[in-house]
């Protein structure tokens, strides 16, 4: 029972290993390496959980977050920071943002599907924070 997941992340290698983990774990993955181009997939593909590296080119990760998170479209999506950042207050930083979960870089490519496992059982988020 595999999800739509859009990853979004301007390292290719990144990319690649998030999706493919995702991809065997039966996951339908979607790629971006910016949140211009992550914007238009979505204006065509609705995904069930967005995966989003903060440190983007152009528009960053918790811009798009916010973006997101204010338009009725896509306010109930789950979206999920990946970032590097591991400084006191980034992850509330993140949060505030509108991120529902935050995952550390590297990725643990062990852990991964099961993060995203967990994150997907929540459902969508009540409420539409």
């Amino acid at each position: 029972m595999g999800s739509t997941v859009l990853v979004i992340d301007d390292n290719p290698v990144n990319l690649k290993l998030a999706a493919e983990v995702l991809q065997a774990d039966g996951h339908e993955v979607i790629r971006a390496d910016d949140a211009e181009q992550a914007l238009a997939l979505l204006a065509a593909h609705l995904p069930d959980l967005v995966l989003t590296d903060i440190a983007l080119p152009g528009m960053d990760g918790l811009e798009l977050t916010r973006r997101l998170k204010s338009d009725p479209r896509y306010r109930h999506l789950p979206v999920v920071a990946l970032t590097a950042s591991a400084m006191k207050g980034d992850e509330q930083r993140v949060l505030d943002a509108g991120c529902d979960a935050y995952i550390a870089k590297p990725l643990d490519t062990r852990q991964l599907s099961a993060q995203v496992a967990r994150i997907l059982a929540r459902g969508r988020p009540a409420a539409d924070r």
